[in-house]
């Protein structure tokens, strides 16, 4: 799902500093990158014309059908969904807005929970698979998802649905003032109600999404821009406890304001960026009340240094401050438990040209954490042509430090469900060795192959029998992750196909298998641009994912089926905009994942794009 070689050819004289005109591609840096290092790091981009061809309505409608990646969900849309990258586990993917961390710190372990990102307002999908840490900090052990949500200078409207309970209606308006100000607003509000979210469940459960999301910059002199961007959501989705209590709800509210300075120089660019996010969660569970309230300050200053000969390298820093609080009054009714926790880290990476085909790429970063102390991650990758093959060997690690919740989410009494807080925990720690060979037959067809294996150290796992009660210890067992992942893609000015296999096997060092981790899943993806004598131009995006056999309690722990799903989507381009089908799940396909959680079965969605 790379930018197609039809969306680069329309904005080929696009750039990212066109001060007159409309900047419209999308071109986010990785952080921690010079010229050179910036190369060779895997990074798959889903633009926003992909997401729009697919008909996709939140972020999960994307992910699931990305190779390497396995979702789960507990239940329909806007239910808690989670997500596993190469195996690890499911708060192993750092979550990033525009480049800065956003995973809430008072959930259970820290983890992102995908089922409340809604998709309208998201420009891009950056996806980095691997341990991170050395470009993205604490918590990328599985890598990183980015959500870029820059300004679209496509003013639009749409509306989509196919009845009045499922519905979505979006708006998009940007405006280049007179003063050099560019300015943004973007708009959604989707409503979703489906069957329960529990599979033997009776009622029908409903999730509505609110965002909005307000974008601006301006050049202020020849060499410094300044871009700002505040991103507000909502979600309330119906929460079941079990099949016989289907009452409750969660409730789930995010604000962010994120401003950023870029300073262009002879010889360098240098980026500041100042980043604020909250989150306000509540739940429901049958007339008992838990509230989790979480924020974030983050200031990070990079410089990039240009190419001198051969050599291209940066460094920066970044502080990271969490707070937050937690009042549980349906299993524990306890009282409010508050903590905070800060991060200091300071990284630096080169790129070296050993020769016309050769390259070497260093990367490095230490994160000084309030309880777990200084912690070191590195990435070390060596590149290599060989006619039309090209070879990467890269040795990468990671950590990721105990959560609020772990450290501090201690209620005090004695019930048997309390939580035990664990002020002592240790940070994970991993360390992965990949092999990545491409061949590529001509410009339009290419075979990939990536071997990894992954350790992950001192694992924070859960303990029923933690003190007397329940909490996380790094006394369990460490995890051991491999895999191998193939994709063959061919693609022209028209059309892309897709074809991918992942096998891997996701275990504890003492044999025992990791939940919701399939052994094998495989894919096709294919997107086309027809142009018919009698109907005109029209597009067809197409996607089907085998996930395999997974173990999962059912109600004990043991291999559940696997599923296979197709979607379909149709879009026509007319005088007045752009007409589109969308059919999720063609064959109607019953599962559960998780076991006891259903899934949607077939649905169709009619949309309207207007471009004004």
């Amino acid at each position: 799902m790379l930018i197609s070689n039809l969306y680069a050819e329309n904005l080929k004289n696009c750039e990212w500093d066109n001060r007159k005109g409309a900047p419209c591609i999308v071109i986010s840096k990785t952080p921690n990158t010079s010229s050179f290092s910036e190369e060779v790091v895997s990074k798959i981009i889903i633009n926003r014309e992909e997401i729009e061809k697919s008909g996709a309505i939140d972020v999960v409608d994307v992910l699931n059908y990305v190779d390497g990646i396995d979702v789960k969900q507990n239940g329909q849309r806007g239910q808690l969904t989670s997500l596993f990258m190469r195996g690890t586990n499911s708060n192993h993917t750092l979550v990033l807005l525009n480049g800065i961390p956003i995973n809430d710190q008072t959930t259970t372990q820290g983890l992102h929970n995908f089922g409340q990102d809604f998709i309208q307002t998201i420009q891009q999908i950056e996806i980095y698979k691997g341990p991170s840490g050395a470009h993205f900090g604490p918590s990328a052990i599985g890598g990183a998802i980015n959500f870029v949500t820059a300004i679209d200078y496509v003013n639009d409207f749409s509306i989509s649905g196919y009845n009045s309970k499922n519905n979505s209606i979006d708006s998009n308006y940007t405006k280049i003032m007179d003063n050099g100000w560019h300015l943004n607003f973007k708009g959604n509000s989707s409503n979703n109600k489906n069957n329960s979210a529990r599979y033997d469940g009776k009622e029908e459960d409903s999730a509505k999404n609110y965002q909005v999301n307000i974008n601006a910059e301006k050049w202020i002199s020849d060499d410094l821009k300044i871009n700002s961007t505040v991103y507000a959501r909502r979600t309330k989705a119906n929460y079941d406890a079990s099949s016989s209590d289907e009452s409750g709800f969660a409730h789930d509210k995010m604000y962010v304001v994120q401003t950023g300075l870029n300073k262009l120089s002879e010889n360098a660019e240098n980026l500041l960026t100042l980043h604020y996010n909250h989150y306000n969660r509540e739940y429901d569970e049958s007339g008992y009340f838990d509230w989790y309230n979480s924020d974030s300050t983050v200031l990070k200053a990079e410089r990039r240094i240009k190419p001198i000969n051969k050599i291209s390298y940066g460094y920066g820093i970044e502080y990271k401050y969490d707070a937050g609080s937690f009042t549980n009054s349906g299993s524990w009714s306890s009282p409010t438990v508050r903590g905070n926790v800060d991060n200091f880290g300071f990284f630096a990476n080169t790129g070296y040209q050993l020769s016309n085909d050769t390259s070497l790429s260093l990367y490095g970063r230490g994160d000084n954490h309030k309880t777990t102390g200084l912690n070191p991650t590195y990435k070390i990758n060596l590149t290599n042509f060989f006619g039309k093959f090209k070879i990467g060997l890269t040795q990468s690690t990671g950590l990721r430090n105990p959560s609020l919740y772990e450290l501090y989410g201690s209620n005090g009494r004695t019930d048997s469900y309390k939580h035990v807080a664990n002020p002592g925990a240790n940070p994970e720690k991993s360390r992965t060795n990949e092999l990545k060979i491409k061949y590529s037959f001509n410009d339009s067809l290419s075979f990939e192959n990536t071997f990894y294996r992954s350790f992950i150290e001192d694992a924070l796992l859960y303990d029923s029998s933690y003190k007397g009660g329940s909490g996380y210890t790094n006394n369990k067992s460490d995890l051991k992750q491999d895999g191998i992942e193939s994709n063959i893609v061919f693609k022209n000015k028209e059309q892309k196909l897709s074809v991918y296999n992942t096998i891997s096997s996701s275990k504890q060092t003492d044999g025992s298998h990791q939940l919701n981790r399939p052994d094998s899943t495989y894919g096709i993806s294919y997107d086309v641009n027809i142009n018919n004598s009698l109907i005109g131009p029209f597009a067809i995006y197409y996607n089907y994912k085998h996930y395999g056999k997974s173990f999962d309690y059912a109600p004990t722990v043991k291999k559940v089926d696997s599923t296979d799903i197709m979607n379909l989507s149709v879009s026509k381009k007319t005088y007045i905009g752009v007409v589109s089908l969308n059919i999720t799940n063609l064959l109607d396909e019953q599962y559960q994942r998780p076991y006891g959680y259903s899934q949607n079965g077939r649905l169709f969605n009619l949309g309207f794009r207007l471009n004004y």
